[in-house]
């Protein structure tokens, strides 16, 4: 098919501004529409645009491509709309497949444990590391929060962290003890040692200066490492994610939840309670013995206990003979 002039001239103004391999991906993306339309794609209507997106889905392409081609679209025509050359974008009327949000990754609270007592140490990082990981695990804060809480935020006493969220809004988050007695350890015996610049943020690198996101993942990656867990695994949003399960698994509210972790939508919290919902389905096919498939030979087993050689079955014990005890 020839080239599309309109398509090239939207390609070229792009180059100037993305990356070769997105260029690429827009040119595929508008070549599979005009190979669909077979004509200019400029001339394209909402109707025939609709019957596209409807012809991506019958050929079974995921929610995840049938998006990034109709972005595609709809950026082409925003170019047309600028040039004067069309007065609508009728990629806009288009109605996007609802792409699922993934649930969280989570620790188990066992490898909670181990994460934490790989920070294990009296030396002034260790001390600092220690309380990183048990605030980000105790109080579920972002790691820009954790990062940019100053020694003010912190209340030991009444065991609670003013915190920064976004948008700039400010919440206080209630933390349970073991994250403060390890607040209170690297504050009296390793903030010191490493506070050489008289900074008031809370957490200080080795030279002194104020901790950085990319600090906070090395360090997660090395106790991570020490711990015998997959350090490309542990992140700090991950002890995020694990706070809100492991609360919610323990009977925490929603609301309340969702307070802590500073969600502006319940909607987002929610996912957590799929996440709960799917746990506790695989501790019940692991669990319950009527749900777990059991093989051949547990079955030739269990016939073999509870039938007699003359084929009468074997009770095993009053309470069976006479119906059980419920």
């Amino acid at each position: 098919m020839d080239r599309d002039p309109d398509v090239e001239g939207f390609l070229a103004l792009l180059a100037a501004r993305r990356a070769p391999k997105t260029v690429e991906a827009y040119r595929r993306d508008l070549a599979a529409l005009r190979a669909f339309l077979g004509k200019p794609v400029a001339q394209a209507t909402l109707e025939e645009l609709e019957t596209y997106n409807a012809q991506m889905r019958a050929d079974g392409l995921s929610p995840a491509t049938i998006a990034r081609r109709t972005a595609a679209v709809r950026s082409f025509y925003r170019h047309q709309q600028l040039l004067g050359a069309r007065d609508d974008n009728p990629a806009a009327g288009v109605q996007l497949p609802r792409r699922p949000r993934p649930l969280p990754k989570t620790l188990s609270p066992g490898e909670a444990e181990r994460l934490i007592a790989a920070a294990g140490g009296t030396r002034p990082r260790n001390l600092r590391d220690q309380a990183l990981v048990e605030l980000l695990y105790g109080a579920g804060l972002r790691v820009s929060e954790a990062i940019g809480l100053d020694k003010a935020g912190v209340d030991l006493s009444g065991r609670l962290v003013r915190v920064v969220g976004k948008g700039d809004k400010e919440r206080v988050v209630p933390i349970g003890r073991p994250a403060a007695e390890a607040l209170r350890r690297y504050l009296a015996k390793g903030r010191p040692f490493l506070d050489t610049r008289h900074r008031p943020e809370l957490f200080l690198n080795a030279r002194g200066g104020p901790l950085t996101r990319a600090g906070a993942f090395l360090i997660l990656r090395k106790l991570a490492r020490t711990a015998g867990l997959d350090p490309l695994r542990v992140h700090p949003h991950l002890l995020r994610h694990s706070f809100a399960t492991h609360l919610l698994e323990g009977g925490a509210d929603l609301r309340s939840v969702q307070e802590m972790l500073g969600h502006a939508d319940l909607s987002t919290t929610e996912l957590y309670t799929h996440v709960t919902d799917r746990r506790r389905r695989e501790l019940y096919f692991q669990a319950h013995p009527h749900a777990r498939r059991r093989n051949t030979e547990d079955h030739v087993a269990s016939r073999s206990t509870r039938h007699s050689p003359d084929g009468n079955r074997l009770g095993r014990g009053v309470a069976d003979d006479e119906g059980g005890s419920g």
